[in-house]
């Protein structure tokens, strides 16, 4: 299924679980994610790991759909990439920073168009590539939601359509990890990027960035756990080396969400979680589209 480099696999393996080991309760906080980094002396792993393009080359359900699922260690982050492989019109999902240059060298390699770079929300523990990916990509557009306070070239709203040839997303207004959180949801629903929204057998924070517990609650219950329950949910960050859930599962195994809602209001706000150590660079960056300072 993963199109890995088979040296490299147990690696990316030892590295997801040693990113996220133990229960996942702190959402997207990068400050929980740099804690439980390799171990002083094993640095050469993580440079290894930032060197190697890693990638999965899952199967879409959705026919003549491309669909590539690419991993950033540092903040322990999915992006996605779609494209028709009739037209070769690409989208891709939360882009980062440091893994530009290895997603424009995928996105060459493939032949595809990348036409629009979209983001989940405005990001705390990473910054993204979109604006950078503007600077190199004659006619590349952003887009975020209108609610994020980042600025873009489209700002989306509630069933606002992205399309890429015969394919489009949906847009599903999911906030509560912030005001401006959203879900992109294939056509067919068969596929949901759920962002921090819902993380797999977890969710992100709401103690920062109008983070609101119970509009979380709302949101997941009504936004995402109303999809069928194969739609597979494809979330901005890994846990213990899963790579992807689905609506079925998370509905009936999430330990946060499958409280009642004022249980879940209360597990949220007794986390007591340290910032995300890159909060107060990265936000002020993904205002601008990632370009703040460069």
């Amino acid at each position: 299924m993963c199109s890995v480099l088979t040296r490299i696999r147990p690696i990316h393996r030892a590295v997801a679980l040693s990113l996220r080991l133990g229960a996942n309760t702190e959402g997207s906080s990068y400050a929980a994610t740099q804690s439980r980094r390799l171990s002083p002396g094993k640095n050469s792993v993580v440079d290894l790991q930032r060197n190697a393009r890693f990638y999965c080359s899952r199967m879409a359900k959705t026919e003549g759909l491309l669909f590539r699922q690419l991993f950033e260690v540092e903040s322990s982050t999915y992006t996605y990439l779609l494209a028709d492989t009739n037209t070769r019109e690409a989208i891709i999902i939360d882009p980062v920073l440091e893994t530009i240059d290895r997603d424009l060298s995928l996105i060459e390699e493939l032949g595809l168009k990348l036409i629009l770079a979209v983001n989940t929300h405005c990001h705390a523990d990473h910054i993204t590539s979109s604006g950078l990916m503007k600077k190199r990509i004659a006619g590349l557009k952003s887009a975020i939601s209108k609610f994020s306070g980042a600025s873009a070239d489209i700002l989306l709203s509630e069933g606002d359509k992205i399309r890429f040839g015969k394919h489009y997303l949906t847009v599903r207004e999911t906030p509560g990890h912030t005001d401006g959180c959203t879900t992109f949801v294939s056509a067919d629903e068969s596929m949901a990027f759920t962002g921090d929204a819902l993380l797999i057998r977890g969710c992100g924070r709401t103690d920062f960035q109008q983070g609101c517990a119970k509009c979380l609650y709302d949101s997941v219950h009504d936004k995402i756990f109303t999809l069928p329950d194969d739609c597979l949910v494809y979330p901005a960050h890994d846990y213990l080396g899963q790579t992807v859930s689905t609506v079925g599962e998370e509905r009936k195994y999430n330990p946060r969400l499958i409280k009642s809602k004022d249980e879940f209001v209360e597990i949220m706000n007794s986390l007591n979680l340290p910032k995300p150590d890159k909060i107060d660079i990265s936000v002020p960056a993904n205002l601008v589209c990632g370009l703040h300072g460069l």
